[in-house]
């Protein structure tokens, strides 16, 4: 019924065949901000929108994988294809050419991540504030003009200077794929995107050396094959840009290429996540949260100890297989079966997460094969004879890529409210950098051939990320008890179903008894005003809330 003394508000419905009444917006509790998600629901009846078929809910899945998801994997391919130009390039001479000695190699890789680091808390504060697509394609159009520009550097002081800007622009990218990964997919299909748009890793490896392979046989009087190879990077880059700022969508609410309909189902689907989806309002609460939780403490330990080996391979990979005695197109050549691996490693090991929900125990057991590669590189003497052996056990090192991606995911999962969930991938990728900073200066171009200080190093990281978890699940599991127990105070039922990870054939079923009106007390038969799940609310404080191991 419309506010007494106010008339109901006329809104526009569908493709323009139908004028109807737009029910009135209940205003929030006092105190309470909620999510836009909420906003948009009020707005759009969810209450008769919200019973949608199986079929209806696959359909609007297939819409954003098809539209969404190949954004995502052609902006993270180009910011790590960029980013690793450094690496291609070491081989064509570029410590010769830049006139590079001692460390500064070294310093050219670790720079960008120190510029990711410094930038990572004004990056979820723009997350936060700003349309996520507008954003994804401005720092895109950034880095490629960065890297093109990296073409007209001949000394160290302005190669410094212009990896320090890439980086800086760079430092946007991976969390604005955590943020949109959040924004538009169920808790339970998150772990398989977050493992596709990080599979691109191993793409570039394999594209990044074909292009690299071909761009070095440019023989030129006027610039160094770096330089092409940057100026083609760049270039290739900055055309990217205009395509992501054309077809990327800001969040599901905002998605033109959806009918009214299949944006109430896009957001209704998400509440099972009980994270929200966009709220464009900094909170200061969410951000003493996330210094107070103990978790984002276990993910920053874990992503530094992997960064750091990460940091030191993606630097000196192409150096150390040249040193295994292989010429430098030859070792060009051989990072594409490490690229190959990546790949299978990485979307292989977010398959098992999905399909026995259990990160913590599937990142432990890939832990054992990067360091069995490292023993392997460390233990096998380094002649002629065993250059098939040393191979094998740098592309065991490889599967290091596996582990990252489900450090994403699993962080992302067990987070909720809007400022949280960018502070806690701010943290995150602030590890992530750190460890990326010290990987490479763990490694010099003097200590070749055997680079043991740096691969020691590598060894104690991969046990360390692999122990801590194993571990990690037990407190999860704690926390979930705490929930379970204040449900229960509150009169709520202990025993929850997580409906944000159910299977393929557990949502069929599901969504089959929800629409015959059996599903009480389920997210989507809660109203916004009972359901915690768009009240911006963050994971310890909202007790509805089921962390994931």
């Amino acid at each position: 019924m419309a506010t007494p003394g106010k008339e109901p508000e006329l809104k526009h419905v569908g493709d323009g065949d139908e004028i109807t009444a737009a029910p009135v917006r209940h205003a929030a509790p006092a105190g309470v901000l909620r999510d836009k998600a909420t906003e948009f629901l009020a707005a759009h009846a969810a209450g008769d929108a919200s019973s949608f078929t199986y079929e209806e809910e696959r359909a609007v899945l297939r819409r954003i994988d098809l539209r969404v998801l190949p954004i995502l994997l052609g902006a993270y391919f180009f910011q790590q294809l960029d980013k690793s130009s450094l690496s291609y390039v070491s081989i064509f001479g570029i410590s010769q050419d830049a006139k590079l000695v001692g460390k500064e190699y070294s310093w050219l890789g670790s720079i960008l991540y120190l510029a990711q680091l410094v930038m990572q808390p004004l990056a979820a504060f723009i997350l936060v504030k700003l349309p996520t697509g507008k954003v994804i394609a401005g720092a895109i159009f950034l880095w490629g003009t960065s890297l093109a520009l990296m073409s007209a550097c001949t000394d160290f002081k302005s190669l410094l200077g212009l990896r320090f800007a890439l980086g800086s622009f760079e430092a946007m990218i991976a969390p604005s794929c955590v943020a949109v990964t959040q924004m538009w997919w169920r808790r339970g299909e998150q772990t398989m995107r977050t493992s596709y748009w990080n599979a691109m890793n191993g793409v570039t490896a394999i594209v990044g050396s074909l292009f690299t392979y071909g761009l070095g046989h440019i023989e030129s009087d006027k610039m160094f094959k770096y330089q092409i190879i940057f100026l083609f990077c760049g270039l290739l880059t900055v055309i990217y840009s205009v395509a992501v700022l054309v077809f990327m969508p800001d969040s599901p609410m905002e998605a033109k290429y959806l009918t009214e309909r299949e944006k109430v189902i896009a957001v209704e689907r998400l509440r099972a996540n009980q994270m929200g989806v966009a709220s464009r309002e900094w909170r200061w609460d969410h951000v003493w949260d996330t210094f107070l939780d103990l978790k984002t403490w276990c993910w920053f330990i874990a992503i530094i100890a992997i960064s750091i080996a990460s940091g030191g391979i993606s630097s000196f990979g192409s150096l150390i297989v040249k040193d295994f005695g292989y010429t430098n197109f030859e070792a060009i050549l051989f990072n594409i079966p490490f690229g190959v691996i990546q790949v299978l490693i990485i979307i292989g090991s977010g398959y098992l997460a999905t399909r026995f929900q259990r990160k913590g125990l599937v990142i432990a057991g890939v832990s054992v094969l990067p360091s069995v590669g490292t023993i392997i590189m460390l233990t096998v003497p380094r002649v002629p004879g065993n250059k098939g052996v040393l191979l094998f056990g740098y592309y065991l090192v490889s599967c290091l890529a596996a582990i990252t991606p489900l450090i994403y995911a699993w962080q992302a999962q067990n987070t909720a409210g809007d400022t949280k969930k960018k502070c806690t991938s701010a943290v995150v990728f602030i590890g992530m950098c750190t460890g990326n900073v010290i990987g490479p200066l763990l490694y010099s171009i003097e200590d070749a051939p055997l680079y043991r200080t740096g691969l020691i190093a590598d060894l104690i990281m991969f046990v360390t990320v692999g122990v801590l978890s194993a571990l990690i699940p037990f407190y999860l599991m704690f926390l979930n008890r705490r929930h379970a127990k204040r449900r229960e105070e509150l009169g709520k039922s202990s025993v929850l179903v997580d409906e944000s990870m159910l299977g393929k054939n557990q949502m069929e079923n599901s969504k089959a008894v929800e629409i015959e009106g059996g599903s009480v007390g389920t997210a989507a038969q809660r109203t916004l005003e009972e359901d915690n799940a768009m009240q911006d609310m963050t994971d310890l404080r909202n007790e509805d809330f089921i962390y994931v191991y």
